[in-house]
């Protein structure tokens, strides 16, 4: 055979190689280029709807992993658990006039679980109501720490500011409490008659920040209280922990403006405008449970036109224990001097103050 038609043979055969494995190897970047683009488009894919279930979810970053949602659920066992406990604990403190004091670091100095807070609403120009009240049964001086001491028992007058802030009212106040120290001053809450529900709350939350006590009690500041039958009755309910004690009432509803006890929100108790069980405003007791559902629950809480239905409405649907004490029904007397003898079946009066001074009458009030 010809050398020269040998070469041209051979040289085909080799060209004929080099385009194979071009077009192979052509065909392997096309295959490498075609997953890589699969697999960032599924990477984008898993991305975008990361994000979707993260702004479903609220969550705002990250998808939450198992282990994440496991120890969320743990986690909330735990508050359960220890809401348990706490209640649990409440219940099983008995024993005497004054629970067993625990203590409690609070900065430098240590805080003692006392039998109840008393808190006795006031207002401006009513100084005479609170030296009466000062006269027949709030200790004064160190006989009001002594009461605190030995009793367990904190008792306070309440107020709020002036709207006016600064003014004569506010000093009245001020230069009043320099000489007593018996007051709480509610330094956010304006005093006003319409504000009343709303500074009732505000005390309940301070009383709940300020004080660790067993039950807190709201009384008007016309109301004398036979406070060691008071404490007395109070440590007979040590075992019960969401309790609402008091002269229970419910009544009718108005819708007119121009009646006194008009409600603004009249429509919202039904067809028969009756009001739902509450607490007469006179005297009534919360036990801490309760005073810290207030506390916590603050900006949520509904104020109706008058305080004792808004505290009773507080308490719908929760696991409260609602207690008709009779004792709590406060009576009209008269012929009672200020150093005031109680009788078995109250323990409290109501006080109708006139010039010169306060007089009791026979008539008993109606709830």
């Amino acid at each position: 055979m010809h050398p020269r038609a040998t070469l041209n043979r051979s040289s085909r055969s080799s060209f004929g190689s080099r385009v194979s494995v071009l077009l192979l190897a052509m065909s392997a970047t096309m295959a490498t280029v075609y997953v890589a683009g699969r697999l960032w488009q599924d990477a984008q894919t898993r991305a975008y709807l990361i994000q979707e279930l993260d702004k479903r979810n609220g969550q705002g970053q990250s998808a939450i992993s198992v282990d994440d949602t496991l120890k969320r659920i743990d986690c909330r066992e735990q508050q359960k658990k220890l809401s348990n406990l706490e209640m649990d604990l409440a219940a099983a403190r008995q024993g005497g006039f004054v629970p067993k004091q625990l203590a409690k670091i609070d900065g430098t100095r240590s805080k003692k679980r006392i039998l109840a807070v008393i808190g006795i609403i006031t207002t401006f120009g009513l100084k005479k109501n609170r030296d009466a009240i000062r006269k027949a049964w709030m200790p004064t001086g160190a006989a009001l720490e002594k009461l605190a001491d030995e009793k367990g028992i904190i008792v306070r007058f309440v107020v709020g500011r002036s709207a006016n802030r600064g003014d004569s009212l506010d000093k009245q106040i001020d230069g009043e409490n320099r000489q007593t120290n018996d007051f709480i001053i509610l330094e956010g809450q304006v005093e006003a008659p319409e504000e009343l529900p709303r500074k009732t709350k505000s005390f309940f939350i301070h009383a709940v920040e300020n004080w660790d006590a067993e039950f807190y009690a709201k009384v008007n500041d016309d109301v004398y209280v036979n406070i060691d039958a008071l404490g007395a009755m109070l440590t007979t309910h040590l075992d019960k922990p969401r309790l609402y004690i008091g002269c229970m009432k419910s009544g009718e509803v108005f819708s007119e403006p121009t009646q006194i006890w008009y409600e603004p929100d009249w429509w919202k108790f039904g067809d028969k405008k009756a009001y739902f069980r509450h607490a007469s405003g006179e005297l009534y007791v919360i036990s801490k449970t309760l005073a810290q559902f207030i506390s916590i629950n603050r900006s949520m809480l509904r104020m109706y036109a008058h305080d004792d239905v808004s505290t009773g409405s507080w308490f719908i649907g929760l696991d409260v224990k609602h207690i008709n004490e009779g004792k709590f029904c406060c009576s009209w007397s008269s012929g009672l001097s200020l150093s005031l003898s109680y009788t078995h079946t109250n323990l409290c009066m109501h006080a109708q103050s006139d010039p010169p001074g306060p007089h009791f009458c026979t008539k008993e009030r109606n709830s």
